[in-house]
């Protein structure tokens, strides 16, 4: 299997994109996580076509002209996994949903925690917007572990005004 990847210098960080024959395969947003898949994958290809286009997207999301990307996906994980990540796919630009709301949505309600350990292995951050799910509260729960200043930057770009400590009212 071949692998291609792109840097963006994106708002939120650097965004490492990589991508196979197939599709898109993973957005690592932090340093150590792409050290360590670079250790295991040495053989990266620099600036494939699709990671091209892939920085195109995001590069227009970032700044406001796209709401949804268009994009060849590659993703790896069990049935459950990839039906919560479906249904993230299907959450509106500048809409928030809990976990318990995500759970409902794939048939499984009592699958809250998860649908949040499903979230946090989303290796497609952005693309697959698991950014749009909130605590039932409407906290800001965890992001890519525990980074949720992430989290609020991408609600806050698509027009959601949110405040950590702050509970909201879920969209729904």
């Amino acid at each position: 299997m071949s692998l291609g990847f792109a840097v963006y210098q994106s708002p939120v960080g650097t965004l490492r994109i990589i991508a196979d024959e197939t599709g898109l395969k993973r957005i690592e947003l932090f340093e150590e996580d792409w050290v360590k898949f670079l250790e295991e994958n040495p053989d990266l290809q620099e600036d494939t076509a699709l990671c091209q286009e892939a920085v195109r997207q995001l590069d227009e999301y970032f700044s406001g002209q796209r709401r949804d990307f268009d994009l060849p996906l590659s993703v790896e994980g069990t049935e459950f996994r990839r039906k919560v990540w479906d249904a993230l796919l299907r959450i509106p630009y500048g809409e928030v949903r809990s976990y318990a709301d995500v759970a409902e949505t794939i048939g499984n309600p009592k699958a809250v925690r998860a649908v949040g350990q499903a979230n946090r292995a989303n290796q497609l951050p952005i693309i697959i917007p698991c950014h749009r799910v909130i605590g039932k509260g409407g906290s800001l729960t965890g992001y890519a572990g525990s980074n949720t200043p992430i989290k609020q930057q991408l609600l806050e770009l698509e027009g959601r005004k949110m405040k950590e400590e702050a509970p909201h009212k879920v969209m729904l």
